[in-house]
């Protein structure tokens, strides 16, 4: 069951939440100066906002259509899953391996966004199966990836997915004290990895 926010765990992802969006525009900005008007690198762009937005949105706001906002911000997280993809698929992976590995997880993450926007607070265990098996569908193609990006870019890349999966246990207690700031904390510390990865491997 979850309990009530305090006001000091209120502040405290409240803190939280402003530096993510912060920083998601940030990177925006960043990969949109260096990046030479590559296409995979705006969807990653938008993916971040998006995700750390709708994050925002919905864990800070208390009025009319919050249930509403929880949708998007679920559904978001697929959406940032894909586009994290998205650089490594059509610039660094082999035609062939790109092909079927990107078919696989926009077709999932839209699947789960449609499964977060029209069957709210159902199918709660598939959704978390599906937000882990498509983040870690990268370890198919590591052999690939080793001979095409930098060591540092896949030392980043795991680090982000570690700390994503590590967070899943804090968000689901919701009796400890935090634990939603927690939760963000990780996922926020895992996106900045994830762009560090993307930055010094694409700009």
């Amino acid at each position: 069951m979850e309990t009530a926010y305090t006001p000091a765990e209120r502040w405290a992802d409240g803190i939280i939440h402003a530096l993510g969006v912060s920083f998601a525009v940030g990177a925006a900005v960043w990969l949109s100066i260096h990046s030479n008007g590559a296409l995979s690198l705006t969807i990653y762009a938008m993916g971040l906002i998006a995700m750390l937005s709708a994050s925002a949105a919905y864990n800070l706001w208390e009025g009319p259509g919050k249930e509403l906002l929880r949708r998007i911000d679920h559904a978001m997280i697929f959406v940032m899953i894909a586009g994290t993809y998205t650089p490594f698929v059509v610039l660094r992976l082999p035609a062939g391996t790109a092909t079927w590995l990107g078919a696989i997880v926009w077709c999932g993450a839209m699947a789960g966004v449609v499964l977060k926007l029209l069957f709210p607070r159902r199918f709660e265990r598939i959704s978390i199966a599906l937000y882990i098996g498509l983040g870690w569908a990268v370890v198919t193609v590591f052999d690939p990836l080793t001979e095409t990006v930098a060591r540092s870019t896949l030392d980043f890349l795991v680090a982000g997915g570690i700390l994503y999966t590590a967070g899943v246990p804090i968000c689901m207690a919701h009796r400890l004290p935090f634990h939603n700031a927690a939760w963000h904390a990780c996922v926020l510390a895992a996106a900045i990895c994830h762009f560090i990865s993307i930055s010094g491997e694409f700009t």
